[in-house]
Protein backbone atom coordinates (compact mmCIF):
# COMPACT_ATOMS: atom_id res chain seq x y z
CA UNK A 1 0.00 0.00 0.00
CA UNK A 2 0.98 3.66 -0.48
CA UNK A 3 1.11 5.94 2.40
CA UNK A 4 0.97 9.66 1.04
CA UNK A 5 0.83 13.06 3.42
CA UNK A 6 -0.85 15.74 2.63
CA UNK A 7 0.57 19.16 4.76
CA UNK A 8 -2.64 21.78 5.17
CA UNK A 9 -1.18 25.21 3.71
CA UNK A 10 -1.44 26.96 7.37
CA UNK A 11 0.66 24.07 8.83
CA UNK A 12 3.51 24.72 6.26
CA UNK A 13 3.35 28.29 5.76
CA UNK A 14 3.78 28.45 9.84
CA UNK A 15 6.67 25.41 9.66
CA UNK A 16 8.35 25.01 7.27
CA UNK A 17 10.87 23.12 8.02
CA UNK A 18 8.99 20.53 9.55
CA UNK A 19 8.85 16.84 8.55
CA UNK A 20 7.63 13.39 9.21
CA UNK A 21 8.65 9.85 8.81
CA UNK A 22 6.66 7.40 7.85
CA UNK A 23 7.54 3.24 7.73
CA UNK A 24 5.82 0.14 7.78
CA UNK A 25 6.29 -3.78 9.00
CA UNK A 26 3.93 -6.51 8.20
CA UNK A 27 3.49 -10.12 9.50
CA UNK A 28 4.64 -9.71 12.92
CA UNK A 29 3.08 -11.33 16.31
CA UNK A 30 2.51 -9.07 19.14
CA UNK A 31 2.96 -10.77 22.86
CA UNK A 32 2.27 -9.38 25.72
CA UNK A 33 6.05 -9.57 27.00
CA UNK A 34 8.54 -11.96 26.18
CA UNK A 35 12.59 -12.45 26.10
CA UNK A 36 13.69 -10.83 23.21
CA UNK A 37 12.41 -7.34 24.47
CA UNK A 38 13.31 -8.36 28.31
CA UNK A 39 16.96 -8.27 26.95
CA UNK A 40 16.40 -5.07 24.70
CA UNK A 41 14.96 -2.98 27.26
CA UNK A 42 17.76 -4.32 29.61
CA UNK A 43 20.85 -3.07 26.92
CA UNK A 44 18.65 0.36 26.02
CA UNK A 45 18.11 1.38 29.95
CA UNK A 46 22.18 0.67 30.57
CA UNK A 47 22.76 2.47 27.47
CA UNK A 48 21.10 5.69 28.59
CA UNK A 49 22.02 5.97 31.59
CA UNK A 50 25.62 5.80 31.10
CA UNK A 51 25.05 8.68 28.17
CA UNK A 52 22.56 11.06 29.40
CA UNK A 53 22.05 13.21 33.10
CA UNK A 54 18.74 14.12 33.50
CA UNK A 55 19.82 17.28 35.30
CA UNK A 56 21.22 18.31 31.80
CA UNK A 57 18.80 16.66 29.64
CA UNK A 58 16.69 19.99 29.12
CA UNK A 59 19.65 21.16 27.26
CA UNK A 60 20.06 18.45 24.68
CA UNK A 61 19.17 19.75 20.97
CA UNK A 62 16.72 17.20 20.10
CA UNK A 63 14.91 18.09 23.68
CA UNK A 64 15.30 21.42 22.76
CA UNK A 65 13.83 21.57 19.39
CA UNK A 66 10.82 19.60 20.77
CA UNK A 67 10.29 22.34 23.93
CA UNK A 68 10.61 24.98 21.88
CA UNK A 69 8.30 23.47 18.78
CA UNK A 70 5.37 22.47 22.08
CA UNK A 71 5.85 26.62 22.85
CA UNK A 72 4.74 27.36 19.54
CA UNK A 73 1.67 24.92 19.57
CA UNK A 74 0.82 26.61 23.18
CA UNK A 75 1.95 23.50 24.99
CA UNK A 76 3.48 23.52 28.12
CA UNK A 77 6.37 21.32 27.96
CA UNK A 78 7.11 20.98 31.12
CA UNK A 79 3.63 20.08 31.97
CA UNK A 80 3.10 17.71 28.95
CA UNK A 81 6.38 16.53 28.25
CA UNK A 82 7.39 15.08 24.54
CA UNK A 83 6.92 11.78 24.33
CA UNK A 84 10.76 10.76 23.57
CA UNK A 85 11.48 13.61 26.82
CA UNK A 86 8.90 11.51 28.89
CA UNK A 87 10.14 8.20 27.87
CA UNK A 88 14.03 8.99 29.24
CA UNK A 89 13.13 10.87 31.85
CA UNK A 90 11.60 8.05 33.17
CA UNK A 91 14.64 5.90 32.94
CA UNK A 92 17.05 8.32 34.15
CA UNK A 93 14.84 8.79 37.20
CA UNK A 94 15.77 4.68 37.97
CA UNK A 95 12.28 3.55 36.38
CA UNK A 96 11.60 0.88 33.90
CA UNK A 97 8.81 2.03 30.89
CA UNK A 98 5.53 0.37 31.11
CA UNK A 99 4.77 -3.02 29.51
CA UNK A 100 2.36 -2.74 26.86
CA UNK A 101 3.54 -5.49 24.35
CA UNK A 102 6.25 -6.54 22.57
CA UNK A 103 5.92 -4.71 19.65
CA UNK A 104 4.50 -0.72 21.56
CA UNK A 105 7.62 -1.54 23.82
CA UNK A 106 10.00 -1.88 21.02
CA UNK A 107 9.28 1.25 19.21
CA UNK A 108 9.09 2.73 23.03
CA UNK A 109 12.78 1.76 23.22
CA UNK A 110 13.68 3.59 19.86
CA UNK A 111 12.09 6.77 21.02
CA UNK A 112 13.59 6.97 24.34
CA UNK A 113 16.70 6.17 22.54
CA UNK A 114 16.57 8.93 20.26
CA UNK A 115 14.50 11.42 21.72
CA UNK A 116 11.65 11.52 18.71
CA UNK A 117 8.31 10.86 19.30
CA UNK A 118 6.97 8.00 17.87
CA UNK A 119 3.54 6.57 17.07
CA UNK A 120 2.63 2.67 16.38
CA UNK A 121 -0.89 2.04 14.39
CA UNK A 122 -2.60 -1.15 13.51
CA UNK A 123 -2.38 -0.57 9.83
CA UNK A 124 -5.97 -2.39 9.28
CA UNK A 125 -7.50 0.51 11.10
CA UNK A 126 -6.34 3.10 8.99
CA UNK A 127 -7.60 5.20 6.56
CA UNK A 128 -5.01 7.27 4.49
CA UNK A 129 -4.35 9.52 2.94
CA UNK A 130 -2.82 11.32 6.25
CA UNK A 131 -3.44 15.37 6.58
CA UNK A 132 -1.29 16.86 9.28
CA UNK A 133 -3.62 20.01 10.11
CA UNK A 134 -4.75 21.78 12.77
CA UNK A 135 -7.75 20.55 14.11
CA UNK A 136 -11.46 22.10 13.55
CA UNK A 137 -12.98 23.73 16.73
CA UNK A 138 -15.22 20.78 18.72
CA UNK A 139 -14.15 17.72 16.97
CA UNK A 140 -14.38 15.04 19.09
CA UNK A 141 -11.10 12.57 19.90
CA UNK A 142 -10.36 9.53 22.11
CA UNK A 143 -7.09 9.03 23.34
CA UNK A 144 -5.53 6.15 24.21
CA UNK A 145 -6.68 5.04 27.74
CA UNK A 146 -9.58 7.66 27.88
CA UNK A 147 -12.96 6.54 28.85
CA UNK A 148 -14.45 9.72 27.50
CA UNK A 149 -13.73 12.31 24.20
CA UNK A 150 -11.82 15.25 24.64
CA UNK A 151 -13.15 18.22 22.63
CA UNK A 152 -9.81 19.68 20.09
CA UNK A 153 -9.59 23.66 19.44
CA UNK A 154 -7.80 24.80 15.79
CA UNK A 155 -4.68 25.76 17.94
CA UNK A 156 -4.20 21.70 18.20
CA UNK A 157 -1.85 20.54 15.48
CA UNK A 158 -3.21 16.73 14.61
CA UNK A 159 -2.67 13.84 12.12
CA UNK A 160 -5.27 12.25 10.44
CA UNK A 161 -6.74 9.70 7.84
CA UNK A 162 -9.27 10.69 5.61
CA UNK A 163 -12.07 9.36 8.73
CA UNK A 164 -10.29 10.06 12.27
CA UNK A 165 -7.77 12.13 14.31
CA UNK A 166 -4.85 9.60 14.81
CA UNK A 167 -3.01 11.88 17.19
CA UNK A 168 -2.86 14.87 18.86
CA UNK A 169 0.90 15.86 17.06
CA UNK A 170 2.98 14.30 18.65
CA UNK A 171 1.75 13.18 22.30
CA UNK A 172 -1.18 11.42 22.27
CA UNK A 173 -2.51 8.88 20.17
CA UNK A 174 -6.24 7.46 19.32
CA UNK A 175 -7.54 4.39 21.16
CA UNK A 176 -9.33 3.14 17.62
CA UNK A 177 -6.06 2.55 16.16
CA UNK A 178 -3.83 1.08 18.49
CA UNK A 179 -1.92 -1.62 18.53
CA UNK A 180 -3.00 -4.53 19.90
CA UNK A 181 -2.22 -8.35 20.27
CA UNK A 182 -4.39 -9.18 17.36
CA UNK A 183 -2.49 -6.43 15.11
CA UNK A 184 -0.27 -8.15 12.10
CA UNK A 185 0.36 -5.45 10.34
CA UNK A 186 1.52 -1.71 11.77
CA UNK A 187 2.67 1.45 10.43
CA UNK A 188 5.29 3.55 12.41
CA UNK A 189 5.11 7.08 12.69
CA UNK A 190 8.11 9.62 13.79
CA UNK A 191 7.46 13.00 14.21
CA UNK A 192 9.41 15.76 13.49
CA UNK A 193 10.03 19.44 14.87
CA UNK A 194 11.30 22.31 13.34
CA UNK A 195 14.99 21.64 13.57
CA UNK A 196 14.93 18.22 13.53
CA UNK A 197 16.57 16.91 10.36
CA UNK A 198 14.99 14.63 7.92
CA UNK A 199 17.78 12.10 8.62
CA UNK A 200 17.23 12.13 12.26
CA UNK A 201 13.67 10.78 11.82
CA UNK A 202 14.53 8.22 9.36
CA UNK A 203 16.77 6.86 11.32
CA UNK A 204 14.23 6.83 14.41
CA UNK A 205 11.68 5.00 12.55
CA UNK A 206 14.39 2.74 10.76
CA UNK A 207 15.65 1.54 14.59
CA UNK A 208 11.83 1.62 15.93
CA UNK A 209 11.23 -1.04 12.85
CA UNK A 210 14.40 -2.94 13.88
CA UNK A 211 13.23 -3.42 17.17
CA UNK A 212 9.58 -4.60 16.12
CA UNK A 213 11.09 -7.20 14.01
CA UNK A 214 13.37 -8.28 16.51
CA UNK A 215 10.93 -9.23 19.35
CA UNK A 216 8.22 -9.50 17.04
CA UNK A 217 9.30 -10.53 14.37
CA UNK A 218 7.74 -9.34 10.19
CA UNK A 219 8.88 -7.97 7.57
CA UNK A 220 10.39 -4.23 7.16
CA UNK A 221 8.58 -2.32 4.06
CA UNK A 222 8.70 1.54 3.44
CA UNK A 223 10.62 4.14 5.02
CA UNK A 224 9.86 7.46 3.66
CA UNK A 225 10.17 10.70 5.02
CA UNK A 226 7.51 13.65 3.94
CA UNK A 227 8.24 17.12 4.49
CA UNK A 228 5.70 20.06 4.58
CA UNK A 229 8.08 21.97 2.54
CA UNK A 230 6.95 22.07 -0.94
Amino acid sequence: MQYIVYWCTEVSNKFPKIAIGIGAISNVFVEKENEKIRELKKAAYSEVKAKYNVEKLKDNPVIRAYRDFYWKLDIDPTKTRPSGEALLRRVLHGNELPTISTAVDAYNLASMRTMIPISGFDREKLSPPFNIRFAKDGEEFTGIGMNTPITLTSKMLVLADSKHVLCIYPHRDAERTKITEKTKNILIVGYGAPEITPQQLKEAVEMALAYIKMVSGGEIGMVKVFSAAP
